[in-house]
């Protein structure tokens, strides 16, 4: 059986953390818990704006924060952007289809061979660059696109 590769969206990183995001933080500690037994691989971007959105929002310590990226690096095979991604990016941006961004997280997934993000701001079931973005929050439990995502449908 292949299993799909994903890449996980930068606010399931940050949910994980926030004590505060309800339900959202709950599922978030599932998704990433999940996703370290799978096929998922995490974006160096993602990490840095990880860092940069907890520290700012006081959610972590800077050591702290620094801590637990090191901790994703250790489990989770890392992807970066290339000149190519960065190129298929600026496209993106260009036509306003998505932020310079969010459009660099997809097209470093797609370089990656991800076929999928697990991501709450993008449109769910938005295709872009080979990469199919879901929400793994549409409702209070797991979606079923995140549960087969994560081995559990």
């Amino acid at each position: 059986m292949i299993v799909e590769r994903f890449t996980l969206d930068t606010n399931v990183l940050i949910y994980a953390v926030d004590l505060d995001a309800g339900w959202k933080h709950d599922l978030a500690v599932e998704v990433i818990d999940r996703a370290a037994e799978r096929n998922c691989v995490l974006a160096v971007q993602a990490l840095a704006e990880f860092f940069v959105a907890v520290t700012r929002k006081g959610l972590l310590r800077r050591a702290e924060a620094a801590d637990l990226v090191r901790r994703h690096i250790a489990v989770y095979p890392i992807v970066s952007a290339g000149a190519d991604s960065f190129v298929t990016a600026l496209a993106q941006a260009e036509i306003g289809r998505l932020s310079l961004w969010d459009a660099m997280l997809v097209a470093t997934a797609g370089a990656a061979g991800c076929t999928a993000m697990l991501s709450e701001d993008m449109h769910d079931g938005a295709k872009f660059a080979g990469i199919t973005v879901h929400n793994p929050f549409a409702g209070q439990a797991l979606s079923a696109t995140a549960r087969r995502l994560l081995g559990l449908a």
